[in-house]
């Protein structure tokens, strides 16, 4: 049974439509790639999954119940989902165990407990303890998306979204978070969707893989399937081609 599933999706902004029709679903324990050029429609399809913008057509539903956007939800159902964004969106102001825990503290955990949490959290995502005390500012880019990713995952979530949660980290690191990623689904049962544009390894990271081009599902299959797979899109993307149905010269902008 999909915990997860996306049935005739379409979000428009105006006359432009960023999201058409899309149909995906997807079951607990399972991680999916979900890959495309620049300005595929594939953050704008997070976002509707995690409730940030409504959809005006199809519907989303978890665990076979329909679902609206977050003010809609019941707070156990928003308790749920976890989300990276991509630019990780840390509060400056907090040091990395409240960035962790800001949500366990919101829900009513106590600090003291919400801490010891956070600081079992880092070295899942290869940061030491002793990280806790410091700041965004002190970090790199790399640590601070491992953050974000502690974050994301703090609650113990049955669906994890992640907005490229490689950006910006060397190819050794993106192959390490990919990896983890996958681990963690099926480690805790929950589904995973990563919008990710590291290509190198991904057949064996996830489980899945989808691709989207002009706000159209243009592919999704099992993850081992796409290494031989002649889909257009697909190999164009997991062979880095300038030929094939995605425009080098729009994917770039």
């Amino acid at each position: 049974m999909a915990r997860l599933a996306v049935e005739n999706l379409v979000k428009r902004f105006g006359a432009l439509e960023a999201v058409k029709d899309v149909n995906l679903s997807l079951a607990a324990g399972r991680s999916l790639a979900l890959i495309g050029p620049t300005a595929a429609g594939k953050s704008v399809l997070l976002k509707c999954l995690v409730g940030l913008y409504a959809p005006e057509e199809g519907r989303i539903l978890v665990d076979r119940a329909v679902v609206g956007v977050t003010d809609e939800r019941p707070a156990e159902l928003n308790a749920r989902i976890g989300m990276l964004f991509q630019q990780n969106a840390l509060f400056d102001s907090l040091p990395v165990w409240e960035n962790i825990a800001f949500r366990l503290i919101a829900n009513g955990m106590a600090r003291d407990e919400a801490r010891v949490k956070a600081e079992a959290l880092l070295p899942r995502v290869g940061l030491p303890a002793a990280n806790a005390d410091l700041f965004p500012a002190d970090l790199s880019g790399g640590m601070q998306k491992r953050v974000g990713f502690a974050r994301a995952i703090a609650t113990e979530p049955d669906i994890l979204l992640l907005d490229n949660p490689t950006a910006g980290l060397d190819p050794i690191l993106a192959a390490r978070v990919d990896g983890m990623i996958s681990d963690l689904a099926r480690e805790s049962g929950a589904c995973v969707i990563s919008v990710t544009g590291n290509m190198v390894g991904i057949t064996d990271a996830y489980d899945e893989i989808a691709v989207m081009h002009d706000g159209v599902l243009r592919w999704h299959g099992d993850a081992k399937a796409a290494q031989s797979d002649d889909n257009a899109w697909l190999r164009q993307l997991l062979d880095g081609s300038r030929e094939g149905p995605i425009s080098t010269l729009t994917s770039a902008a």
